[in-house]
């Protein structure tokens, strides 16, 4: 006898009876394997990094953002009130959430990723180091990579290795967790 799961005629479209099978198990999945680790991994690295940018340059956090937006307005963002500011603050977590959705997505693929994360997470630091120096900074308004000095390439390469192991973190294996009362 095959069971049916057709939505019941009482649950709204969209809610997790539509099309999951019983208790929406693939959104739940969806959900705990990509949504959550790229959001809370980009969101959490990314504000952490613009703290690190502020130690690192001796600059207030405001103005770490104003660097940030510079690389769509130019030299303008520095002039700029609030606006540029938020703008920067937008522009650090959209990059973060990208950079944490490529992570997630390479082990979704490579699950290896997930089993061996504080590894795979400085890996891709020197990745997001390399390719946001050398890539994304010149194609910016900036239009160039920053001048190489030994010790801001080692605190700036010290928050990108931090920034990955965030994002590794947040995408790593997890145990499940046993039922209650299974004595296991």
């Amino acid at each position: 006898m095959s069971k049916s799961y057709a939505l019941p005629t009482d649950a709204p479209p969209g809610s997790t009876d539509a099309g999951d099978g019983p208790g929406g198990t693939t959104k739940t999945r969806i959900l705990s394997n990509f949504v959550v680790p790229i959001l809370l991994g980009g969101i959490i690295a990314g504000t952490l990094d613009i703290a690190a940018a502020s130690l690192i340059n001796g600059a207030k956090p405001t103005r770490i953002l104003q660097a940030i937006a510079s690389g769509l307005l130019g030299k303008s963002a520095f002039d700029g009130n609030s606006a540029t500011v938020e703008l920067g603050l937008v522009l650090q977590w959209a990059m973060s959430i990208i950079i944490a959705s490529i992570f997630v997505l390479a082990a979704q693929w490579r699950p290896v990723f997930k089993r061996h994360w504080v590894k795979a997470g400085l890996a891709y630091g020197v990745v997001v180091f390399l390719v946001m120096n050398y890539v994304v900074l010149p194609l910016s308004a900036i239009g160039h990579a920053p001048r190489f000095r030994v010790v801001h390439f080692a605190e700036d390469i010290v928050a990108m290795l931090l920034f990955g192991i965030i994002v590794a973190f947040f995408a790593r294996e997890r145990q499940r967790a046993s039922p209650v009362g299974s004595g296991a």
